[in-house]
C-alpha cells in the first residue's frame, strides 16, 4: 500500500505557491499603481484619441456689398471630392466610367489620377451641390470605399462682369489673387477651426459630441462705395462705347467729389471672375488704377485755376492768338492749324487753344505749373485701396526747357493716373478743396458693430475757392458753347474738358503713329456737383477726339445718373407746375418687376422731364430726352415691346 505523502511536504508546497501567487499580486498592484497614477494621463490621452476624431469647422470668405447692401461676392460652403487610391473598392475604369459625366472630365483623365500610387488626390474642387449631390448618391448606391469629401468655400459674383476689376478674384484656396479681394484677403479670408468629438468605430459623432456645431464664426463684411445701379449705367455706356469705336481699351470712374466715394469704376476689356480661369492678363488689369496716360487737354484746366492762383493770368487779359508760339525752336500749333485772334482765358479753355495754353504757361514758368500739379495730387499715388495704384510722371522742374513747360501746359511730356485726374477734378468742383478717392465705405464685424469706417479725406486746398469757382464756370461754357457741345446732359449745367492725345510708346519712347488716347472729365450740375465722370477710350478706330467718342459716353451715363440721383433739373419747378387742362397727379403705370425682361412702354404724354426720367431709369432703359417742358412724342411708341436696357427717346415742349 502506497503511503500518503507526508505533511511537512505538503504545507511546504502550499507556502510555495502561496508566495509565488503573493509576489503576482504584489506585481499587479505595483503595475496597477504605475498605470493608474503615475502614467494614468498618458493612457487617458491614447484613450481618447482612439475613441475621437477632428471635426474642421469651416468660416465662408466675408462678402462684399454694394453702398445699399446689395451683394456683390459671396461666398457657401460646397464639397470637393477626393479619392485614396490605395483603399479603393472599385477599380479606376470602372470609377471613372461613372464619374466623368457627373464630374465633366475626360474618363482617362480620371482613370490617370486613380490609378496614382498615393494615399490622397483631388477629384474636383469646389463642386456645384447638384454635381456633389450625384457623386454622394453613386458612391452610396455602389458601396464604394476610398472616395471622400472636405467642405471649402466657393465664391460666386451674382453679377458677372460687372465690376469684375474692382472685385477681383478667389483661386481654389480662398486666397484672393486680384482686386479687392487680394487687398482685403487678411480681413474677410474664411477660416477653419478644429474641435474635438467623441466618434464611434466608423468615426461617427456620439454622445454629446452629436450636438456639434457644424459652422464656424461669420468673417467681416466689407461695404463698398460703389453703387450698383450707377455701376451699371456707367458699365453699359462704357460698353456701347467700345462697340461703336472698337477702342482697344475704356476706362469709366464716377466719383462723389465731396466725399470722394467712388460711385462706379468700369474696365473694358474685362472678364467673368465666376470662370477667372478663362480670363487673359489684359483682361485682369484695373486700367483706372494702374495706367498712366498723358491726360491731353483735359489737364488745361488745370494749368488754368494755377495761373489764376499764382496771379501770372487773370480772366480779363486779352491774347491775340498768332496761329503757333514759339518754345526751344519749337512750334506749338492748334490742332486746326489756325489762329485764334483776339481771345480771353474763357475762350481759351472753350476752344481748348493750345497756343493759348502754352503762352499762359510760359508766362508762369515750369517751377511754379511743377509746384501746383504736384499739390493738385499728380505725381504721386492717390492711396485708394487698390494693389498697384501707379503714380505717374511729371518733369523736373530744374531741367525743364521751354519746350517742355509748353507741352505740359497742353497735357502732354506728362503721365497721370486717372484716378489721380478724379481726385484733382474735385478741386474744381469743390472751390478749391481736394478729397482723396477711396471705394472701401466700411468694414463691419459679423454681429454688425462696425470695424472700420472710411471718413471723408480732404486733402489740401491746391488753389483758392475763386479760382476754381473761375475755372469751373470757364468749363461750362466748354460744354454749353465750346468742343465739349456733345457731353451736354438735358435740364442740367455741365462742367468739363475733352481731351486727345497721341498714345506714349511704352517700348521705345516717343510716341505710336495714329494712336491716340481720348477722354473726356467733367462734373455736375455746377451749382452743386454731385458727380465726377471720367471716360478714356485707348486708341479708338475712325474718329479719335475726345470731343467725338469721349464726351457722348459722358452724357449717356450722366443722363441716367443724374436721374437715378434725382437731382432736379433746371426746369424742375416749371416742370412739377400744373399743365394747362391737366390734373396735378398724372397716371403712373407700374414699374416692371426686376424679372421682366421685356415689356410695353405706357404713354408719357404730359409727363414733366423728371417723371419721365425717373420712370425709365428705375425701368431699366435708357433716357434721351429732346427739347423742354412736358413730353409730346416718344420714340418707339406707345405700347411698343423693349427690353431692358433700350433707350427711350422723348420729345418735351412747352404748354401754351
Amino acid at each position: 500500500m502506497r503511503r500518503g505523502i507526508p505533511r511537512n511536504l505538503m504545507r511546504k508546497r502550499s507556502w510555495r505557491i502561496a508566495g509565488v501567487l503573493c509576489a503576482f499580486g504584489i506585481v499587479l498592484i505595483i503595475r496597477l499603481l504605475i498605470v493608474q497614477v503615475f502614467e494614468g494621463h498618458r493612457y487617458e490621452e491614447m484613450a481618447f484619441n482612439q475613441t475621437s476624431g477632428l471635426q474642421t469647422l469651416y468660416s465662408p470668405r466675408g462678402t462684399i456689398f454694394d453702398r445699399n447692401g446689395r451683394e456683390l461676392a459671396f461666398s457657401v460652403m460646397v464639397k470637393s471630392l477626393y479619392a485614396d487610391p490605395g483603399i479603393m473598392n472599385v477599380s479606376p475604369a470602372e470609377a471613372a466610367k461613372e464619374l466623368s459625366p457627373i464630374l465633366h472630365m475626360k474618363e482617362e483623365d480620371l482613370v490617370e489620377r486613380l490609378s496614382r500610387d498615393t494615399r490622397f488626390v483631388w477629384l474636383e474642387r469646389v463642386m456645384d451641390p447638384e454635381d456633389s449631390d450625384k457623386v454622394i448618391e453613386l458612391i452610396k448606391e455602389n458601396k464604394w470605399e476610398g472616395f471622400a469629401f472636405v467642405d471649402e468655400s466657393r465664391r460666386f459674383y451674382p453679377n458677372g462682369e460687372m465690376a469684375a476689376n474692382v472685385l477681383g478674384f478667389v483661386g481654389l484656396d480662398d486666397k484672393g489673387l486680384d482686386g479687392l479681394e487680394m487687398s482685403l484677403d487678411d480681413l474677410i479670408k474664411g477660416g477653419a477651426n478644429k474641435q474635438r468629438i467623441l466618434t464611434d468605430a466608423r468615426g461617427n459623432p456620439i454622445l454629446k459630441s452629436a450636438m456639434a456645431p457644424y459652422k464656424a464664426k461669420k468673417e467681416k463684411s466689407v461695404y463698398l462705395t460703389i453703387d450698383q445701379n450707377i455701376q451699371f449705367y456707367a458699365e453699359r455706356a462704357l460698353d456701347r462705347a467700345m462697340a461703336n469705336t472698337h477702342a482697344n481699351g475704356g476706362i469709366i470712374i464716377v466719383m462723389d467729389p465731396k466725399t470722394g466715394d467712388i460711385l462706379a469704376l468700369g474696365n473694358r476689356p474685362s472678364y467673368d471672375p465666376n470662370h477667372f480661369d478663362k480670363a487673359t492678363e489684359a483682361e485682369f488689369k484695373n486700367r483706372a488704377v494702374v495706367d498712366i496716360y498723358e491726360p491731353g487737354s483735359t489737364f488745361k484746366p488745370i494749368i488754368a485755376a494755377a495761373a489764376l492762383d499764382a496771379g501770372t493770368y487773370d480772366t480779363e487779359r486779352v491774347w491775340h492768338d498768332p496761329g503757333q508760339v514759339w518754345a526751344s525752336g519749337h512750334a506749338i500749333k492748334n490742332w486746326n492749324d489756325e489762329p485764334y485772334g483776339d481771345v480771353r482765358l474763357v475762350d481759351i479753355i472753350k476752344f481748348s487753344i493750345n497756343t493759348g495754353f502754352a503762352h499762359i504757361g510760359l508766362l508762369t514758368g515750369g517751377e511754379t505749373l511743377t509746384k501746383y500739379a504736384k499739390a493738385f495730387g499728380f505725381g504721386e499715388p492717390t492711396g485708394i485701396e487698390f494693389p498697384g495704384e501707379g503714380s505717374g510722371i511729371l518733369f523736373n522742374p530744374k531741367e525743364m526747357r521751354a519746350i517742355d513747360v509748353a507741352t505740359m501746359s497742353i497735357g502732354q511730356g506728362i503721365a497721370v493716373t486717372p484716378l489721380q485726374m478724379v481726385q484733382a477734378y474735385s478741386a474744381l468742383a469743390n472751390g478749391g478743396k481736394m478729397v482723396k478717392p477711396h471705394i472701401i465705405d466700411a468694414i463691419r464685424n459679423p454681429d454688425g458693430t462696425d470695424y472700420q469706417v472710411t471718413p471723408v479725406d480732404y486733402i489740401g486746398t491746391p488753389v483758392s475757392k475763386k479760382s476754381a469757382d473761375d475755372v469751373k464756370d470757364m468749363m461750362e461754357k466748354e460744354i454749353s458753347e465750346g468742343g465739349g457741345n456733345n457731353a451736354q446732359v438735358p435740364g442740367y449745367h455741365m462742367a468739363g474738358k475733352t481731351g486727345t492725345a497721341q498714345k506714349i510708346d511704352a517700348q521705345y519712347g516717343g510716341y505710336l503713329k495714329n494712336q491716340y488716347i481720348a477722354s473726356f472729365c467733367g462734373f455736375g450740375p455746377v451749382e452743386d456737383p454731385k458727380a465726377i465722370c471720367l471716360v478714356v477710350l485707348d486708341t479708338p478706330k475712325g474718329a479719335f477726339y475726345g470731343s467725338q467718342v469721349a464726351a457722348p459716353v459722358f452724357k449717356e451715363a450722366m443722363t441716367q445718373i443724374m436721374r437715378y440721383l434725382k437731382v432736379p433739373t433746371i426746369e424742375d419747378k416749371e416742370a412739377h407746375a400744373k399743365p394747362k387742362n391737366r390734373d396735378i397727379e398724372l397716371y403712373k403705370p407700374k414699374l416692371p418687376s426686376e424679372d421682366t425682361k421685356e415689356f410695353r412702354l405706357p404713354s408719357f404724354t404730359g409727363w414733366s422731364m423728371r417723371d419721365v426720367g425717373e420712370w425709365l431709369t428705375r425701368a431699366g432703359l435708357g433716357f434721351q430726352p429732346e427739347g423742354s417742358g412736358f413730353a409730346d412724342s416718344q420714340s418707339p411708341g406707345i405700347g411698343a415691346k423693349v427690353r431692358k436696357g433700350d433707350n427711350v427717346k422723348v420729345h418735351f415742349t412747352h404748354h401754351d
